[in-house]
């Protein structure tokens, strides 16, 4: 009886513990839409994380969006002065990028994640000094910019 009771038992734990289906979540699940509104819970794992803004800063730099939004642009084209048209709020920023850039069209062009990362960044560009804005263009000089960089197709 002994045996049968340990045997059962030891049964049961392998049984319990191979019964998982073995998903792993390495990380939160890339967005698949754009932001509901500015209170969106997948808000904070962009703008609150240094990684997901760099890689936005990135972005910026290939898809030419450097090229227009300088540090001495005129009015709206002077992001990192903070005073935009559309609104500063997340989903605001991300529907300007998205779908008010003319005939450019991103919301087609760029994938929904860099799109979240390229919001991140411009959200923290009035942050951002101008001394750390060049050291940022100055990385980046080897990577594909604007019109050398097509984007996911």
């Amino acid at each position: 009886m002994w045996f049968s009771t340990r045997a059962a038992f030891g049964l049961l734990a392998v049984s319990l513990c191979s019964c998982s289906n073995e998903a792993r979540q390495v990380g939160p699940s890339l967005p698949q839409t754009a932001p509901l509104n500015d209170d969106d819970p997948r808000i904070g794992a962009y703008q609150a994380n240094l990684y997901q803004i760099s890689q936005g800063g990135r972005y910026f730099g290939w898809y030419g969006c450097s090229g227009c939004h300088t540090d001495d642009a005129p009015g709206a084209r002077d992001l990192p002065d903070g005073q935009w048209r559309q609104g500063s709020g997340f989903a605001q920023v991300y529907a300007a990028i998205a779908d008010r850039h003319g005939q450019l069209a991103f919301r087609q062009r760029i994938p929904v994640e860099q799109l979240w990362q390229l919001t991140a960044y411009v959200r923290d560009l009035p942050q951002h000094t101008q001394d750390k804005r060049r050291r940022q263009q100055a990385d980046q000089k080897s990577e594909p910019v604007g019109p050398a960089w097509t984007g996911p197709q």
